[in-house]
């Protein structure tokens, strides 16, 4: 049980950082104003000391070596406070997303969006103000692919069972959690997998101990030919080997650039990816999922952590290939070549599992995002699953992304018993936000996270849906089109060996009366007969009598409204029968059009 409320915890924490940030902040300008003085100091007496007394110019040594000493602890003081302005941002985002404050900020995760996937779109799981972007705190983009994959496809039964013990294991270790805000450098998402995967398990196209062994080669009768230059005059040896590297570098070069290129800058990425994968290593921990985890980072032999350290280091090696004075050199001491000789010797070695540390590291950062929803949200319940189905029973059902405060909750059942239910309904009185509730939870539920709900039980679910279907102007795509296009998806998965929840709303809206009321009862008559269970929501009430036709499988609820003083109200409450109110003269005269 949490001891306060998560917004109470976050600004504890929050004064505890401000209460620290004084601190620094004075040691900050302290240590700023000492190195100006002091190196102002040095200036001085370098100039005075060089006019009067060159023989002692030693004695800068010690202001010089005291100026370094301020300069390494004024670092440490000033990677302090970014630290606490990174966890500063990190608990105010927490307490924006507690307060629905968080709309428009973070991560949408809109390169995730698949127009043809069967709820992504209806259910705002990527986007502006989307379920992603509500739940997304990794700081890796392997971090942010587990995350959208666990959203866009369920779970086994076990393996969500597996996610949730270890997101209620991760979910009071705020220690754990700051770790991760604070590992690496700022940026955020800056572990490019993708990348580090291809060049992890490229194919091989350098003979690596062949350039080892001529490039030293090469390189120590360089230096040699320069020693015999100062000793004995042999200018010519010298610029023998001169022309002799530079030509070996320039035909490398078409082979090597390449090569280099596909690691090259990545090294603030390993830093993170580093810092990210000790933390993991070291974290201890009881849940199976985490522990099985743990134990694939040293599957290979050796630690994921030192080892990617290692090929951050030897990356830090071949970015210094940009330094002017490494430049100036490169092309005779084949700095180059021995940099990529490393680092390729490094992917030898471990190329093979730079995969599968970087699924580990998105699984982790999921079940942290994971974990970090339900600690904000402690209300929330984990749902329970069982075999079988089609089977969905929640109570005190609400919208995830709605203020808690606000939203109102209902209750709902579906089972082979009641496989349908038709919700009426007048406009603006709840009907897309519910059935969207119901997507969104099954969603988090099969993902492993906590739901917006006082309980929830359901067993596996194919999650379908029409609700935003767009037209396409480009793909020459009419609206009704586009939408019997979306049906014939949710035929086609019907087939499978999941039960189907449909979530239809408005259905063939864009086609006349007679054609809509026969095509929608025909359709779901047939998403029935293959075990779905699903909602249809509708404001026409004469496909209200769809669920009267079908009989004891289906069943009319409604909400409603009511006119009081010029005024619609709705009270948002899921009810038995077919709505008996309708509004859409009224809103139009409440906006001042003539009816």
């Amino acid at each position: 049980m949490q001891s306060e409320s998560p917004v109470a915890e976050y600004n504890r924490r929050l004064r505890a950082i401000a209460d620290s940030t004084v601190g620094y902040r004075r040691r900050d300008n302290l240590l700023a104003v000492t190195k100006l003085v002091l190196g102002l100091f040095i200036v001085l007496a370098a100039i005075w000391l060089v006019k009067y007394h060159a023989t002692k110019i030693f004695f800068l040594l010690i202001p010089v070596l005291l100026f370094v000493v301020l300069a390494v602890l004024h670092e440490r003081v000033l990677r302090r406070l970014r630290d606490h302005a990174r966890l500063r941002a990190y608990y105010e985002q927490g307490i924006s997303r507690i307060e629905n404050r968080w709309a428009g900020t973070g991560e949408t995760g809109e390169r995730f969006l698949d127009p043809s996937h069967p709820y992504a779109r209806d259910l705002d799981i990527f986007g502006p103000a989307s379920l992603f972007q509500f739940l997304c705190t990794a700081r890796t983009r392997s971090g942010e692919e587990t995350l959208a994959a666990w959203l866009q496809s369920a779970a086994s039964i076990p393996e969500v069972a597996a996610r949730q013990k270890a997101v209620q294991e991760l979910t009071p270790r705020f220690d754990f959690r700051e770790r991760l805000v604070l590992a690496g450098e700022e940026a955020r998402a800056g572990v490019h997998s993708d990348k580090l995967i291809g060049w992890a398990e490229a194919a091989h196209s350098l003979n690596r101990m062949s350039i080892r062994i001529t490039a030293t080669s090469l390189a120590i009768l360089w230096f040699l030919s320069l020693a015999a230059w100062w000793k004995w005059d042999w200018i010519g040896v010298a610029f023998f080997m001169c022309i002799v590297n530079f030509g070996v570098s320039y035909r490398w070069r078409a082979k090597l650039d390449p090569v280099a290129a596909a690691i090259d800058g990545a090294q603030h990425d390993l830093v993170l990816l580093a810092a990210i994968l000790k933390l993991i290593e070291n974290e201890s921990a009881a849940a199976p999922k985490f522990v099985q985890l743990q134990t694939l980072l040293a599957r290979s032999g050796a630690l994921a952590s030192k080892a990617i350290d290692e090929l951050s280091r030897r990356v830090a090696w071949l970015d210094s290939r940009d330094n002017w004075f490494v430049k100036i050199f490169d092309p005779f001491v084949f700095w180059t070549p021995h940099c990529v000789a490393a680092i390729e010797a490094w992917r030898e070695r471990h190329g093979e599992v730079i995969r599968e540390w970087l699924a580990v590291t998105g699984e982790v950062e999921a079940l942290t995002a994971l974990a970090v929803h339900a600690y904000e949200h402690p209300a929330d319940a984990f749902p329970q699953f069982v075999e079988g189905g089609p089977y969905f029973n929640a109570e005190g059902l609400a919208h995830p992304l709605l203020a808690r405060d606000k939203s109102v909750s209902n209750d709902l059942r579906l089972d082979s018993d009641l496989q349908l239910v038709v919700i009426s309904g007048p406009n603006m009185a709840g009907k897309s936000t519910f059935i969207r509730a119901v997507g969104v939870n099954t969603v988090l539920a099969q993902a492993g996270a906590p739901v917006c709900a006082r309980s929830m039980t359901l067993s596996g679910l194919q999650v379908t849906a029409s609700i935003c279907i767009l037209d396409s102007l480009q793909g020459g795509l009419s609206r009704f089109y586009a939408e019997i296009s979306r049906l014939k998806q949710i035929d086609e998965l019907t087939k499978g060996s999941v039960p189907v929840l449909f979530l239809l709303d408005e259905l063939l809206s864009g086609t006349n009366s007679y054609d809509r009321r026969i095509g929608t009862e025909s359709f779901v008559r047939s998403l029935l007969t293959r075990g779905a269970i699903g909602l249809v929501t509708t404001h026409d009430l004469a496909l209200a009598e769809i669920a009267e036709g079908i009989g004891p499988a289906a069943a009319n609820f409604h909400f409603s409204d009511r006119f009081e003083d010029g005024r619609l109200y709705f009270d948002y409450k899921l009810a038995p029968g077919i709505v008996q109110t309708t509004n859409a003269l009224l809103l139009m005269r409440s906006i001042g059009l003539e009816v």
